[in-house]
C-alpha cells in the first residue's frame, strides 16, 4: 500500500531523515520504534504532506503521493492523529465526529437555504455514523461531553473515532498510548485489531511501549539516525544487537572484560646454608 523510497527530510544541516526506505502493507499493522530523534514522526510529517522531502519519494497504492497535501491525502484515504490530541474542546464527541465528513451541504448557506432537505438528510446520516462509531469504541458515556473535559486517553480514541468517519485506508497513529493508562490502552488496541480484522483497515505506529507493539504489530520497524535500521517481528527486532545499540549504547557486548590483575607469586626468602658444627674443641 505505502512504499516510501529513499526519503530524505533536512532541516538545514539537521538530516532528520536520512535515506529511510520501507514498505507497509494492505492489511498489516506496522509498527514503527526507535530512540528519541531517530526520524520516525518527522517520516510520518512527510508520508502525511505536512513536510515536503528534501529528495525521494512516496506511493500509495503505486500511486506518487509525493508533496502532496494533507487535505489531497485525506481524500485519497489516508489520515494521520498526532502525538497530541487535537480536538475541538467546546464541541461535543458526537459533534466532533460529525464535523470529519467533507463537502457536507450544510457548509453552504446558500444550501441550507434552497436546499434544507438535503441538508437534514445528510445530517441525519452523518450522525448516525457517529453514533455507530460511538458504539464501536464503547464510549457512549461521553458522547455529549465537551470533548475537552475528556481524558488524555478518551481524547485519543475520539481521533481514532475521527478515522472511521471517513472510512480511512491508511491510519498513521503517533504514540497513541502516550499518557494513557494501561487499561484505557487496552481498549484503544482492542478497537485498532477490530478495525484491522473486522473492518480491513491498514495502521502505522509510533509507539514506545513495547508491550503494546508486540500485542498489535507485525512487522516492527526500527529506525535509528534517520535510516531503517532493522525490520521483522517484534522479538526479532527486540533481540537484534543493532537495535539493542541503537537504545542503549555499545551495551555490555563491546565492553572489555574485567580481569583481575594477576599476584605475582611470592619470592622464597634466601636462606644462608647453614654452617656445619664442627665436632672438635677450639683449643
Amino acid at each position: 500500500m505505502i512504499v516510501v523510497e529513499d526519503v530524505h527530510k533536512h532541516f538545514g544541516g539537521i538530516r532528520a531523515v536520512d535515506g529511510a526506505s520501507l514498505t507497509i502493507k494492505t492489511g498489516s499493522i506496522t509498527g514503527l520504534i526507535g530512540p528519541n530523534g531517530a526520524g520516525k514522526t518527522t517520516l510520518f510529517n512527510v508520508i502525511a504532506g505536512l513536510h515536503k522531502p528534501t529528495s525521494g519519494r512516496v506511493l500509495l497504492d503505486g500511486e506518487d503521493i509525493t508533496g502532496l497535501t494533507p487535505h489531497e491525502l485525506f481524500a485519497q484515504g489516508l489520515l494521520r492523529t498526532f502525538q497530541i490530541a487535537h480536538e475541538f474542546s467546546t464541541l461535543t464527541v458526537r459533534e466532533n465526529l460529525m464535523m470529519v465528513p467533507g463537502n457536507q451541504s450544510g457548509e453552504s448557506l446558500i444550501s441550507t437555504w434552497t436546499n434544507p432537505k438535503k441538508v437534514r438528510a445528510e445530517e441525519e446520516a452523518i450522525r448516525a455514523k457517529a453514533n455507530d462509531v460511538i458504539e464501536f469504541l464503547e464510549i457512549p458515556q461521553v458522547a455529549d461531553e465537551f470533548a475537552g473535559n475528556l481524558s488524555g486517553g478518551q481524547k485519543k480514541l475520539l481521533e481514532l473515532g475521527r478515522t472511521m468517519m471517513v472510512d480511512a485506508k491508511i491510519v498513521f497513529l503517533d504514540e497513541v498510548g502516550a499518557g494513557v493508562n494501561r487499561t484505557l490502552l487496552n481498549t484503544i488496541g482492542d478497537a485498532i485489531l477490530r478495525l484491522n480484522q473486522e473492518r480491513g483497515y491498514t495502521f502505522c505506529m509510533i509507539e514506545h511501549d513495547m508491550e503494546f507493539i508486540s500485542r498489535l504489530c507485525d512487522p516492527v520497524i526500527c529506525m535509528a539516525e534517520g535510516k531503517v535500521l532493522a525490520q521483522g517481528t517484534a522479538e526479532d527486532v527486540k533481540n537484534n544487537e543493532e537495535v539493542i545499540e541503537a537504545y542503549l549504547g555499545t551495551g555490555l557486548k563491546n565492553k572489555p572484560k574485567s580481569t583481575k590483575p594477576k599476584t605475582k607469586p611470592k619470592a622464597k626468602s634466601a636462606t644462608k646454608p647453614r654452617a656445619k658444627k664442627s665436632g672438635g674443641k677450639s683449643k
